[in-house]
């Protein structure tokens, strides 16, 4: 994870809530009065996000002292404490939403995912992410998909050719399109090809795509379509597949399966801030 772009990102998000300043905090604490955060999972999965809660707080307050208790990557249950973090209770206060919304989201990821992975279990088949992340937060979204045992696919319009159906109608065909593009990249750039029909397939095929992914088929298809795929051809399916159908998607034999679920859909994973300060305890809910 690039920390610097981490750090940015991290400065815009609690520019938005803290504004000129966190008056509830501000107007009932001085600064110098002391307490901790015990941040704790509720239910049971991957946790992600340890630079988050690090990086973020210090932030904040440089004098912060935090221990993070979980890896990210590692599982957890209820109960599990994952971070405890000590400092000025003004600036605690300022960064536990904030801190708190991004590690829900990132652990959700990373436990779907891990899901996704187990469901592939025994087969070729490897998961991947799309594009459809939350505007804003797809550096976060990937590494999340990442710890939890799956890989990215392009970060975005510029690392890859990616040709949709809307880019094949407007360039007239498959051909004309692949050629297009062949024309102007370097040796480092793939060329992926979105297909529906079998005559699609066999069009990306003699146009030298080097990806061809498979647009809402079913598992049927794809496995009667497959064995015409040429070795060095990687093949990827997508549209319309879901824990409940992913393992037959992941026995026909393609190699990658991208989610869109992964990033667009997840409920946030239930984390609670258990606070403390001269000698009290209080669960923190918002």
């Amino acid at each position: 994870m690039n920390i610097i772009k981490l750090e940015e990102m991290l400065k815009q998000f609690f520019n938005e809530d803290i504004g000129d300043g966190d008056i509830s905090s501000e107007f009932i604490f001085s600064p110098e009065q002391q307490g901790s955060f015990s941040f704790y999972a509720k239910e049971s999965g991957i946790f992600c996000g340890g630079p988050i809660i690090k990086h973020g707080f210090l932030l904040l307050d440089r004098s912060m002292d935090i221990i993070l208790y979980r890896k990210d990557g590692e599982k957890v249950n209820a109960g599990d404490i994952l971070a405890v973090i000590q400092g000025p209770l003004q600036k605690l206060l300022m960064g536990e939403r904030v801190i708190l919304n991004l590690i829900q989201r990132m652990s959700a990821i990373a436990t779907a995912t891990n899901l996704a992975v187990r469901e592939t279990a025994g087969t070729n088949a490897k998961i991947c992410d799309t594009r459809k992340t939350m505007p804003g937060m797809r550096m976060l979204d990937k590494y999340a998909v990442r710890i939890g045992g799956a890989y990215n696919h392009r970060n975005g319009l510029y690392d890859a050719i990616m040709l949709k159906d809307n880019h094949i109608a407007f360039a007239g065909s498959i051909t004309k399109a692949v050629e297009a593009a062949r024309e102007k990249i370097g040796q480092t750039i793939k060329i992926e090809v979105e297909i529906e029909t079998k005559a699609q397939l066999d069009e990306a095929i003699a146009a030298g795509a080097d990806i061809i992914m498979f647009d809402n088929r079913s598992p049927e298809e794809i496995s009667e379509w497959l064995p015409t795929v040429p070795s060095h051809i990687a093949t990827e399916a997508s549209g319309g597949i879901s824990l409940h159908n992913l393992n037959s998607y992941a026995e026909t034999g393609i190699q990658w399966i991208s989610l869109g679920a992964l990033t667009h859909s997840v409920k946030a994973f239930d984390i609670s801030a258990l606070v403390q300060t001269k000698g009290a305890s209080s669960i923190v809910h918002h």
